[in-house]
């Protein structure tokens, strides 16, 4: 039976509604994304989390050892959970995410947390492309709006443009409840 991790990504206090960048929907994505966490630890998988922070003191937001760059309280790990530091929008980019992955023989990832369209993007895409199985669980990631050419686009058609795109070519995309629904 091949193994599966959860992929906790960027779920940090900067994105709260008290944070540096906001996002939409964040706290019910947080609280989805903690279910998604009991349900791995109940199942004795494991759980993995990725936290950014930006090189420069200056940066917009998780800036290094910054309170906005920790880990949100709605997610934290336990003592026996790794969590994997990172500078780029990819996760597996100069991380030892892959490594720890092999390590443990784990060939099915799912993905939830922050943000939707750039970094859920980025690591889902990366880790189809590097062979393993993908599920993003949609309502467990979060997003903001963006500006395109002088026009607002809506962060839930930001997220739901995302997610169509990854659900298209690189990951199987449901919600919390199906998931768990169809989990062993």
């Amino acid at each position: 039976m091949a193994k599966q991790a959860l992929i906790v990504v960027d779920i940090q206090n900067d994105y709260f509604p008290q944070g540096k960048w906001p996002l939409a929907g964040v706290d019910a994505a947080a609280d989805n994304a903690a279910r998604m966490i009991q349900a791995f630890r109940d199942a004795g998988d494991q759980v993995i989390y990725i936290r950014h922070e930006f090189s420069a003191d200056d940066a917009p937001f998780f800036a290094p050892g910054s309170d906005g760059a920790k880990l949100h309280p709605k997610v934290l790990n336990r003592s026996d959970e790794p969590v994997v530091l990172k500078h780029f929008v990819n996760a597996f980019r100069d991380t030892e995410l892959e490594a720890i992955l092999d390590q443990q023989g784990i060939d099915n990832l799912v993905i939830v947390g922050s943000m939707s369209h750039m970094c859920i993007d980025g690591v889902t895409r990366a880790a189809a492309d590097l062979g393993y199985n993908v599920s993003v669980i949609h309502d467990a990631c979060a997003t903001c709006d963006l500006t395109f050419n002088g026009q607002v686009v809506p962060a839930a058609q930001v997220h739901a443009a995302f997610m169509s795109a990854l659900g298209f070519a690189y990951a199987s995309v449901v919600s919390t409840a199906e998931f768990l629904a169809a989990k062993p």
